[in-house]
């Protein structure tokens, strides 16, 4: 059980329409949904009755509304008493712990906190390398102070801006890009407007794969039709080397290959979407090493694209 699927429960019970809640959890409905029938499964009986009209509470719906606020108050109070203790030894006390999904880890965070440290010590930093999905779930849980992550403002986001804030600390772009033929010319082009076109993409769970769906680009190139899916932009880098099809790809991620001429633009800059690096962190006060990191950064430029 997750305490989303707790706070997802809330929200349908408030709001009684699947949409409504979905739009206010920051997550897409077929999704919200999913999680709603976990908890149920959880609990062993259904909490809503679903009709063309909306979602009201069961008789048991009823019974567990009466509790759950208070479940979910208790938790967030262990949550935080668990983390303080844990910051009692110097050592976890100034740590900064970072997450950050694949792509930011290997392309950006090493050149960012090398840029920081120029400006005075940090002290020791540990690195959790995952999945958009997985990095959400370190922050939720109390195991990272800061996620380090592609944003766009029409992307769902777990974080609610009750609970977190955010700073752009660099910019990126999603560029389409395909493996040249033996001229150097794209193998596949966006100007191929009148035959299909292989795309990979990504999946649901992929913050990028978020990003890219929210610019309803499919829609717009008919042509396009996905062939291949992978959460990590990594996978989908190695497809296109390979002359796979046409995946929109991190320019910080793809730059050598690009400069290299392994890959080439599929399209115009007009198809490229521009996104930020942005670093999270809760509202809720961390350790002082944090709170001092994060006081830091408000004079600092952003990073290296």
């Amino acid at each position: 059980m997750e305490l989303a699927w707790l706070e997802d429960f809330v929200a349908l019970a408030e709001s009684g329409s699947f949409s409504r809640a979905a739009e206010a959890r920051r997550i897409a409905q077929p999704a919200f949904g999913r999680r709603i029938r976990a908890l149920e499964n959880w609990i062993g009986t259904a909490l809503f009755i679903r009709s063309s009209s909306g979602a009201t509470l069961t008789p048991a719906g009823v019974q567990f509304n009466h509790g759950v606020a208070g479940l979910i108050g208790a938790i967030e109070l262990l949550r935080r008493d668990a983390r303080d203790a844990a910051e009692t030894s110097d050592k976890d006390a100034t740590t900064l712990r970072f997450a950050a999904t694949h792509a930011l880890a290997f392309t950006f965070f090493p050149g960012w906190i090398r840029q920081v440290e120029q400006r005075g010590p940090i002290g020791p930093t540990r690195l959790f390398s995952d999945t958009m999905a997985g990095c959400e779930d370190l922050m939720l849980q109390g195991q990272a102070q800061f996620l380090l992550c592609h944003r766009h403002a029409l992307a769902a986001s777990r974080f609610e801006p009750s609970r977190f804030r955010s700073i752009a600390v660099g910019m990126d772009s999603l560029v389409p890009l395909t493996a040249p033929d033996a001229a150097g010319a794209p193998r596949w082009s966006l100007d191929q407007m009148g035959g299909p076109l292989p795309l990979l993409s990504y999946t649901e769970e992929s913050g990028l794969g978020r990003i890219f769906a929210a610019h309803h680009i499919t829609d717009r190139i008919p042509a396009l039709e996905s062939v291949f899916s992978a959460q990590l932009a990594a996978t989908l880098l190695g497809k296109v080397r390979e002359g796979h099809g046409i995946a929109w790809l991190p320019a910080g991620l793809a730059a050598k290959d690009i400069a290299s001429g392994t890959l080439v633009r599929a399209g115009e800059a007009e198809w490229d979407v521009p996104i930020e690096i942005g670093l999270f962190r809760p509202l809720a006060p961390q350790s002082a090493a944090a709170e001092r990191f994060w006081a830091s950064l408000t004079s600092l430029p952003a990073g290296p694209p």
